[in-house]
């Protein structure tokens, strides 16, 4: 633990989420579908005694995935609901969605100039793609999160 005296440093040191490690009972497909719909590319991952990927994102190691049982996720207890990946490029992406057929569901949050849209990966897990300041376009209404895709 740091001394008291520090921890105003401590405080103003800036914080960055490093990765998310997702568990999936289908590695090769979550491997390929993060690459077609986030255009993650695998990389090096050390020898770990079990097998995954790590995807990486402008040099960096930003998805994990390792082998998990699969089964539904009870989320109402404590579990991550979801992660978030900033982007830009709204309309490529749900031309992108569209054309590989992946359905998502849509959210545009104008007091915080984003617009979201939230998928799930071939498992199940719920992944939110946020936009921000790209004002909405008059070639796609707006949705609100469906059974689908929740949102939190």
């Amino acid at each position: 633990m740091e001394d008291v005296d520090n921890m105003d440093t401590v405080r103003k040191s800036p914080i960055k989420l490093d990765h998310a490690t997702l568990r999936t009972s289908d590695l090769e497909g979550t491997r390929n579908f993060l690459e077609a719909v986030l255009d993650l590319t695998p990389g090096y991952r050390p020898a770990f005694p079990f097998p995954g990927y790590w995807l990486y994102a402008d040099g960096e190691p930003i998805v994990h995935i390792i082998p998990g049982r699969g089964g539904r996720v009870d989320r109402s207890g404590e579990t991550i609901d979801h992660v978030g990946f900033r982007l830009s490029g709204y309309d490529r992406y749900r031309d992108k969605l569209t054309a590989l057929g992946i359905r998502y569901s849509l959210m545009d949050l104008t007091e915080l100039d984003e617009r979201r849209i939230f998928i799930r990966t071939p498992t199940g897990v719920l992944l939110e793609l946020v936009f921000r300041g790209e004002p909405a376009s008059t070639a796609y209404p707006i949705q609100h999160p469906s059974s689908d895709a929740e949102a939190s």
